[in-house]
């Protein structure tokens, strides 16, 4: 038999915070929600939708490939907007959902399969991934997730502060002593359509208030996510003006 079947949902908001019109901004002259639906296809999803919440953004996808669910302008999180597409799309509460970010056009089809993969062998109602952190920048910018795993392979928590806090090594300015010790989560998820509607339902979180993210929502409940290592890099995705311009750079030497 085959691997389990899955579907890739991808949130697309119009009016981004940091950097408005996002998944319409051009990237090697193609609109960079369109690079991040390919990413998905060439994963081997059975059906990829991006949720979106403008017709301007359906339009940009039209021949691609992907369906596009119109979902409302009024959402406040990308879960809840994914939670809509389910219902429209009609999926069954036992379908694998994977949750990949409107600004990651270069996710690799293996971390997109992985994620699936995950949740499918095991118990948790999600899962997402990570990767060392080797860079003492990237430790300690809050724009960066980091994540402690227990030796179960579930999270213990995710923060926006570089934890664990390494006592001795972190009163040395900017050390990093040991690189394995600091994973930096990257936000990807699979959850099946049943937990994902739950999950939506859920009241925020204190925790997921304070450091404003999402995911805290689900350990606050007291309920696992599964974290693996991805099998290939993840490069971060796009949230601001300078963000895309390293996304054009990296575009370029790819096709150089």
């Amino acid at each position: 038999m085959g691997r389990q079947a899955f579907v890739v949902a991808i949130p697309a908001r119009h009016d981004a915070t940091r950097l408005p019109g996002k998944p319409l901004r051009l990237l090697g002259g193609e609109p960079l929600v369109l690079h991040v639906a390919r990413r998905a296809l060439a994963a081997g999803a059975s059906e990829v939708w991006v949720a979106a919440d403008d017709a301007r953004i359906a339009a940009a996808l039209e021949g691609s490939g992907v369906r596009v669910a119109m979902t409302r302008t009024s959402h406040q999180s990308g879960t809840d907007r994914l939670a809509e597409c389910a219902d429209i799309a009609g999926w069954s509460d036992d379908t694998i959902v994977v949750n990949l970010q409107g600004d990651e056009p270069f996710a690799p089809a293996a971390g997109i399969g992985r994620v699936a993969a995950l949740l499918d062998g095991g118990t948790a109602g999600m899962a997402t991934l990570a990767e060392h952190i080797t860079e003492p920048a990237v430790l300690f910018d809050p724009n960066t997730v980091k994540v402690v795993v227990a030796d179960s392979g579930h999270a213990l928590y995710f923060s926006r502060a570089p934890i664990p806090w390494h006592r001795d090594a972190f009163s040395r300015e900017g050390a990093i002593t040991a690189p394995g010790e600091w994973l930096r989560h990257i936000g990807i998820y699979a959850y099946r359509a049943g937990f994902l509607r739950r999950f939506s339902a859920m009241p925020p979180g204190r925790l997921e208030r304070i450091e404003s993210l999402e995911q805290l929502r689900v350990l606050e409940a007291g309920l696992p996510i599964a974290v693996a290592l991805s099998p290939a890099p993840f490069p971060q995705g796009v949230d601001t003006p300078e963000d895309l311009a390293r996304a054009e750079a990296l575009l370029g030497a790819a096709s150089g």
